[in-house]
């Protein structure tokens, strides 16, 4: 669906060229851009806070069924609420127009126009990738390639917000850290139809306080390496059990460190309500956030990269590759235990250390420096097997 995707970029440029040049005035068009980008801003800023107050509330009641829907609905309310409330102020302090000259007030009318069409096809599409729509809207951003929309509209605008974030206006929390690449994070987050794109808990994970993240055994390092030169070669990891092809962002540094984290997964985060069920994930809904070493004191500052699992273990020398993992509430949680812990199997450049971990849209936890330790200070692997039945329940 590149194609349609395009026209609409297409369509909203032109459409905003034409209605800056024939309604507007060159100082009302800058004005206008610089609102959008005020309420992108606010949008990109607030969206997952409110978001989360509509789900944690909406899990256990009627609206389960708006859940899904919660974090590009509340993204969009609060873009057109700010740019509405912004753009009546700026038509009311501009009641009196500004002619610049015929040259300068039709040309700038256009170019601002361009633009504000660029930005605005960007938000719109950014709002859609949220949405729990095939992973074919607005458009197939994986296919064993990385393809974007005409211009690069979508990652223009959620570009220019990380670059925003990583400035004055950062805080303590950096989007370029929470959600680097994240268009990627969006698209690979609903590859498998029926999958939920966010949990009714959160976070639906936890991380150990000690032992969490340690080198990989040398004992698996050639499955690695093989797995890594099919994901470069392809762009795509195949599930071993059902032989289907999951997307992967690639190529994989050459330079990387074989690396374990250990990740539970919440009792709490199951739900037999598919809409928002942790138990229930595929690979590319796990992420890692690294940052180069030598960052400094703050982790979520500054910006990060993201690294994508290429298997869990399934014995102490062995990785297994599944589509989709499915956790069982009766047979993966012995003793009452909290959480299902599973090793995961990342590729981490050489001068990246990691900080964080995300599980689908709305779960992100940080993994403290204290819990990256040596090889011989690895803990007893915490082995999973995604069996073939478990497997085929989860489609």
């Amino acid at each position: 669906m590149v194609s349609l995707a395009s026209l609409s970029v297409v369509l909203i440029i032109l459409g905003c060229a034409a209605y800056q040049y024939f309604r507007g005035t060159f100082v009302r068009a800058f004005a206008t851009i610089i609102i959008a980008v005020c309420a992108s801003v606010a949008a990109f800023g607030f969206f997952e806070v409110l978001a989360n107050v509509f789900i944690s509330r909406g899990a256990d009641s009627r609206f389960l069924s708006l859940v899904p829907w919660a974090q590009m609905l509340c993204f969009a309310l609060i873009f057109i609420v700010v740019f509405g409330t912004l753009q009546t102020g700026v038509m009311f302090l501009t009641r009196w127009p500004v002619d610049l000259g015929f040259l300068p007030e039709r040309i700038g009318r256009v170019v601002c126009g361009i633009f504000l069409g660029l930005l605005l096809s960007g938000f719109l599409l950014t709002a859609i990738g949220m949405a729990p729509l095939s992973n074919k809207y607005p458009y197939q951003r994986f296919d064993g390639k990385r393809h974007k929309v005409l211009l690069n509209a979508d990652g223009f605008a959620t570009g220019l917000f990380s670059i925003v974030s990583r400035g004055s206006f950062s805080g303590k929390r950096s989007f370029a850290t929470i959600h680097p690449d994240y268009l990627d994070q969006l698209y690979l987050n609903r590859q498998i139809s029926g999958t939920s794109i966010l949990t009714g808990k959160s976070p639906a994970i936890s991380v150990p306080s000690k032992q969490a993240v340690w080198p990989a055994p040398e004992s698996i390092n050639e499955k690695v390496n093989q797995l890594v030169s099919e994901l470069n070669r392809q762009g795509k990891l195949k599930d071993e059990l059902t032989g289907k092809s999951i997307s992967m962002p690639g190529p994989v540094s050459s330079d990387y460190q074989p690396t374990i984290v250990r990740v539970g997964i919440k009792r709490s985060a199951l739900s037999t309500k598919d809409k928002i069920n942790g138990g229930a994930f595929i690979l590319p809904q796990l992420r890692l956030i690294c940052k180069q070493q030598g960052y400094g004191e703050d982790p979520l500052a500054g910006a990060g990269i993201n690294i994508y699992p290429i298997g869990h273990l399934k014995e102490a020398d062995q990785i297994q590759v599944s589509t989709e993992i499915k956790i069982d509430s009766k047979n993966d949680f012995k003793d009452n235990a909290r959480e299902k812990w599973i090793d995961f199997v990342f590729c981490v450049p050489r001068d990246y250390v990691p900080v964080l971990v995300e599980f689908k849209q709305n779960s992100i936890v940080e993994i403290r420096p204290s819990a990256i330790v040596t090889a011989d200070q690895a803990p007893p692997p915490a082995l999973f097997i995604q069996s073939p039945k478990d497997n085929n329940d989860s489609k």
